[in-house]
């Protein structure tokens, strides 16, 4: 009885010794990273960009539907607003956007101090990258956007201090446009 017990203790614990052995060698050779990456991409929250519309607004596909959504607390500059020429400044950030997000899947946040949705209809969200980095903010912080703080959004402190560091460094639009600044605070470029 007693060497029954001792040779089934003996296989599990063979057993159990060699299946950790081959999840470390597959953590080891990769074996694993198509499947946590694919597991990954399938996500709830997770959408898929169906078209790039400018620096600060992308539809996704939401189930059957695609979906135009703003990007909270960014301001790009225009590329094709109607009545209005492109604005310095303006194609560089669509494809810094474009490049940014490149066939990654994001994740889409609401704030609780903004809107639901733009007067045109829009969803406004913030929108992060697998990584967890935050969209608004590498714009801002590159020098391809401007904080828009025209409306309450809780990371306007944030963005206004990317703002203030991209402009003392002179990056992207800061050092390659003339900016104006409209009646209602809101920031526009001109070609220098």
């Amino acid at each position: 009885m007693s060497h029954q017990i001792f040779n089934r203790r003996t296989s599990s614990a063979l057993v159990t010794l060699l299946v950790a052995g081959l999840v470390a060698l597959g953590q080891h050779y990769g074996w694993f990273n198509a499947a946590v990456h694919q597991a990954a991409q399938n996500q709830p929250g997770l959408y898929s960009i169906d078209h790039f519309i400018d620096g600060d607004t992308v539809a996704v596909k939401m189930g059957d539907t695609t979906e135009s959504v703003r990007m909270i607390g960014v301001d790009t500059p225009e590329t094709h607003k109607p009545n209005s020429p492109v604005q310095c400044y303006g194609p560089a950030a669509a494809a810094y956007t474009k490049t940014l997000i490149g066939s990654s899947q994001v994740r889409l946040q609401a704030d609780p101090k903004s809107q639901n949705r733009d007067r045109y209809n829009r969803l406004l969200r913030y929108i992060y990258l697998p990584d967890g980095r935050l969209v608004e903010q590498e714009l801002i912080a590159n020098g391809y956007g401007f904080a828009y703080t025209q409306f309450p959004f809780t990371k306007s402190a944030d963005f206004v201090a990317a703002e203030d560091a991209a402009k003392a460094a002179g990056k992207g639009l800061w050092g390659n446009c003339t900016i104006t600044v409209e009646a209602n605070g809101r920031k526009q470029t001109n070609n220098t």
